[in-house]
C-alpha cells in the first residue's frame, strides 16, 4: 500500500508516481484496482528462500525510490483507517471496465493479498491438485490473517480483508473440477456469454493460471514482514506437492463445499486461534492442531523443495500471529497512524542481498500479473 508519511493515509498516487520510478524497477510493478494499490511480480524460482531474497530487494529499492517523492509504503491485508470516501480507482482501461461493472463497489476501501503461484507440470495434474488444496485454503487465510482493523476500528475479525473482499462476484473457494476440460469450459462459457473479457478477472481464493502453467492461491492477507512471506510461500508450494503427489486431504472435506465455506469465515474470524470443522472426526478441531499435521504430511515435501527452515518458520506464524502483532503495536488507545508507521518501518528494513546498490537480478522476463 502506497502511504503519505505525513500522517500515514494512503497515497492515491501509482499510477502518478509509476512513469517517475526507475524502468527496472517500475517493470516489477503492476498497477492495481485502487490507485493506492500496486502488486511486486517476483521472478520465477524453485525455492522459497530466493523468491523471499528478491522480494526483499524490491521492497527496499522501492522505499528509496519512494522516499525521493515523498511516499512510503507497507504491507498488510488493510489500511486500518481508509474509506470508502477516499479511494480513488486506477486510470488503466482494465480498471474502468471493474468501476463500470462493479459500479461503486469498485470504490470500496482496497484491500492487499498475497498469491503465490506453484508450477505444476501437467494440467490434469494440476486440477487434482487445484482439487484438493481447497481443504487447505481456511487454514492458509488463518496463517496469514493480517488485517484486524477496518475504517478505523478493530473489526474484531483476524482479516477483515477477507469479507470486504467477498463483495466483488467471482470470488471464494472454487467448487471442484471434473478435469482440466471441465475447468476450461466453463470459463470458455462465462467468456463467450459475456459475463466478464478473459478469465483473469476470476478472483477465487485459488485458480489455475495456463498461460503460466500453475496453481495460483489467492487466499492469504499481504504480509508486513518477509520472513512471513517466505514461510507461507514455502507451505503453500510443499502442500501444491503434497497433494498433486499424495493426494493427502480427506475426501469428505474436500467434496463439502458448505464446510469449506464456513471454515473460511471461522478462519478469517479467529486466525491462528479459529477452530475448524473436520468431518471426518466430527467435530470442531483447533487450526494449531490441524497445521502440526498438515506440516508433518508435507514436511518430506519440503526437504525436496529445499524449504525446510521456511517451512518451520510457520511455528513463528502461530506464536505470534500478525493481526495479534497489529493490535500490540496499535497499543491500547488504538492509534492506527502509529501502526503505520510501524508496518512502513518494517517494509522499508527488510533484509536486502550482498548486492545492495543494483537492481534485483530476475530470473526471468518481467510478466504483468493477471
Amino acid at each position: 500500500m502506497l502511504l503519505d508519511p505525513v500522517d500515514w493515509g494512503l497515497a492515491q498516487l501509482f499510477d502518478t508516481i509509476e512513469p517517475r520510478l526507475s524502468p527496472e524497477l517500475a517493470s516489477t510493478l503492476s498497477a492495481e484496482t485502487h490507485r493506492a494499490a500496486a502488486e511486486f511480480k517476483t521472478s520465477a524460482h524453485a525455492r522459497a528462500a530466493d523468491v523471499a531474497a528478491e522480494l526483499a530487494d524490491l521492497q527496499r529499492w522501492l522505499t528509496d525510490e519512494l522516499a525521493d517523492v515523498g511516499l512510503a509504503a507497507a504491507g498488510s491485508g488493510t489500511h486500518p483507517f481508509s474509506t470508502w470516501e477516499e479511494t480513488e480507482v486506477s486510470h488503466g482501461r482494465r480498471y474502468r471496465y471493474v468501476h463500470e461493472t462493479m459500479r461503486e463497489l469498485a470504490r470500496r476501501e482496497p484491500t492487499y493479498a498475497l498469491h503465490v503461484h506453484v508450477a505444476v507440470p501437467d494440467p490434469e495434474l494440476a486440477v487434482a491438485a487445484a482439487n484438493r488444496l481447497r481443504a487447505h485454503l481456511p487454514v492458509l487465510l488463518a496463517l496469514s490473517a493480517n488485517s484486524p482493523f477496518w475504517q478505523g476500528r478493530d473489526s474484531g475479525m483476524a482479516s477483515a480483508r477477507t469479507p470486504i473482499f467477498q463483495a466483488f462476484p467471482r470470488v471464494g473457494i472454487p467448487r471442484q473440477w471434473s478435469d482440466y476440460g471441465d475447468y476450461v469450459e466453463r470459463l470458455e462459457t462465462l467468456v463467450a456469454c459475456g459475463a466478464f473479457p478473459d478469465p483473469s478477472f476470476v478472483w477465487w481464493d485459488l485458480r489455475l493460471q495456463p498461460a503460466l502453467g500453475t496453481v495460483e492461491v489467492r487466499v492469504m492477507d499481504a504480509q508486513s514482514e518477509i520472513d512471513r512471506t517466505a514461510a507461507l510461500a514455502a507451505v503453500v508450494q510443499a502442500l501444491v506437492r503434497l497433494e498433486a503427489l499424495e493426494g493427502y486431504a480427506a475426501p469428505e472435506l474436500v467434496g463439502a463445499l458448505e464446510l469449506l465455506e464456513e471454515n473460511r469465515f471461522i478462519a478469517a474470524r479467529d486466525g491462528v486461534d479459529a477452530e475448524l470443522l473436520d468431518p471426518v472426526a466430527r467435530r470442531a478441531v483447533p487450526v494449531r492442531e490441524v497445521v502440526e499435521r498438515l506440516l508433518e504430511a508435507a514436511r518430506p515435501h519440503a526437504a525436496d523443495l529445499a524449504a525446510e527452515a521456511e517451512l518451520d518458520a510457520i511455528d513463528g506464524l502461530l506464536a505470534e500471529p500478525a493481526a495479534a502483532l497489529q493490535r500490540e503495536l496499535a497499543g491500547p488507545e488504538h492509534d492506527l497512524r502509529r501502526l503505520v508507521a510501524a508496518l512502513a518501518e518494517r517494509f522499508s528494513s527488510s533484509r536486502r542481498s550482498e548486492a545492495a546498490d543494483r537492481p534485483p537480478a530476475r530470473s526471468a522476463a518481467p510478466r504483468r500479473s493477471p
